[in-house]
């Protein structure tokens, strides 16, 4: 069974609370609950969240030397902002797929350039909730 990371950067954990017209009402343990049923004959899921950026560069580091065999990552704001991030993801060399719930590229111009993508696999963006789906689907093919 493969051991995937789920990893939510800032402000994600007030989901389900915050602007619920572009996140919707789904608590970030509500996701959690739901991915973790979704998935539980086919991958162990770990789940992390900070709104510090620091802290989540110290998780990847962590999951680098944990045996996790991919990341799905939400960096939230941060996407936008952080070469550290960026640097983790790519100093681990586990696969990685960035999820944005919203379209990013139908938002603000500052959130349409994604930092952290060019070091994952691939980005999901605008599928709600259900990109963090397509994004394990995708991590646990070979």
């Amino acid at each position: 069974m493969k051991r995937i990371a789920i990893l939510n950067g800032p402000n994600l954990d007030r989901l389900g609370k915050r602007e619920p017209e572009i996140y919707g009402s789904t608590t970030l343990a509500g996701l959690e609950a739901k991915l973790t049923t979704d998935f539980a004959d086919q991958a162990e899921l770990t789940f992390f969240q900070s709104n510090h950026e620091g802290a989540l560069v110290d998780h990847i580091s962590a999951l680098a030397e944990d045996g996790i065999q991919g990341i799905v990552i939400n960096g939230a704001a941060l996407t936008h902002t952080s070469v550290a991030l960026r640097d983790a993801l790519l100093g681990s060399q586990l696969r990685a797929v960035e999820v944005h719930i919203s379209n990013i590229y139908r938002r603000e111009e500052f959130r349409h350039k994604s930092l952290t993508g060019p070091a994952c696999e691939g980005i999901i963006t605008g599928l709600g909730l259900e990109g963090y789906s397509a994004a394990i689907r995708y991590l646990l093919l070979d």
